[in-house]
């Protein structure tokens, strides 16, 4: 039976449909590309409520921070690469300063935009977004996690940086699944190590855990949706409780993920931890799972990871 498979960013413009007919004081924003971030479901079923600012995403923050200083509702869409990184001065001072309800829903993150190539394969924007007071960052795992993260953000009142992915994926979670604003998931419970990992690489995580309880190792998959503000208590007891962590990301390992987790347990547990990620260089153009294989973030190599962390353990 073939596994179904969807992108994170398909999750973001179904969730904002529903968020349309249930807040009258919402307004979606894009920066002509509504058709790759999905906003343009949105288009079709509010167009009373949609804008398109063309290619302008420093202008389009802007205007999203003045409409949300009259009290709406609002979503900023572009690609992860623009939204964060083009237009970072205007949401650090427009948005995040004065702390303004709006939600910025950034697609096309991470090396697994694939053709496109360096220049809007973007693997900085976590750590770019976690350094702006205010702002709340979240990465979603999968289609499911991605819509109740949509959902959630709507009714938190300040601003939040939602990371959305290109490559359609298989879900993580069941219908079963509810999200829980801040807190991190245990996806599956071990002894030895702890795998903390965020966006597609949690599935990835999972399937590394199962190899790996085929040797004999007992492996906790812990996925983080909320990268900032992180889950600390879940982190710290990961840490005291398995004694090693590797962290795998679709983001460069400086900044992220990674680098939160490590400031999480320095100072209170330190353990031996190992990334995976982007190893702090650009991407390429190429089929995005080939990249993700060339990039190694794959389950393989969190295989690799695990076993070189678990020698470090005292």
């Amino acid at each position: 039976m073939e596994v179904k498979k969807t992108a994170t960013r398909d999750a973001y413009g179904n969730a904002l449909v529903e968020l349309g007919k249930k807040y009258d004081n919402l307004i979606v924003m894009d920066a002509d590309l509504a058709s790759a971030t999905k906003t343009g479901v949105f288009k079709k079923a509010c167009p009373e409520k949609f804008f398109d600012c063309g290619i302008a995403e420093g202008n389009m923050m802007g205007i999203a921070a003045g409409l949300a200083a009259s009290g709406k509702l609002v979503f900023a869409s572009s690609f992860a690469m623009f939204a964060a990184g083009r237009a970072f001065e205007q949401i650090r001072n427009s948005i995040a300063y004065p702390n303004l309800n709006v939600k910025i829903g950034a697609s096309h993150a991470g090396i697994s935009v694939g053709e496109d190539g360096a220049s809007h394969q973007c693997c900085e924007d976590i750590a770019l977004m976690r350094s702006i007071p205010n702002m709340v960052v979240i990465n979603p795992a999968d289609e499911i996690e991605a819509r109740q993260a949509v959902l959630a953000a709507a009714e938190y009142y300040g601003p939040v940086y939602m990371r959305f992915g290109r490559l359609a994926v298989e879900n993580v979670f069941d219908e079963n699944y509810k999200f829980e604003w801040g807190k991190a998931v245990k996806v599956k419970d071990g002894s030895d190590v702890t795998v903390i990992s965020t966006g597609l690489m949690t599935l990835e995580a999972v399937k590394a855990a199962e190899i790996l309880s085929q040797e004999g190792i007992s492996v906790r998959v812990l996925n983080i949706h909320t990268i900032k503000p992180l889950d600390v208590e879940a982190v710290l007891a990961a840490a005291k409780e398995t004694g090693a962590i590797v962290t795998a990301e679709e983001h460069n390992i400086i900044g992220g993920l990674g680098s939160a987790v490590c400031e999480a347990i320095c100072a209170e547990c330190p353990v031996p931890v190992l990334r995976v990620g982007v190893e702090d260089t650009f991407g390429k153009s190429g089929p995005a799972k080939e990249l993700l294989e060339v990039y190694r973030l794959n389950a393989a190599h969190i295989v690799e990871k695990v076993k070189v962390v678990m020698a470090m353990k005292k």
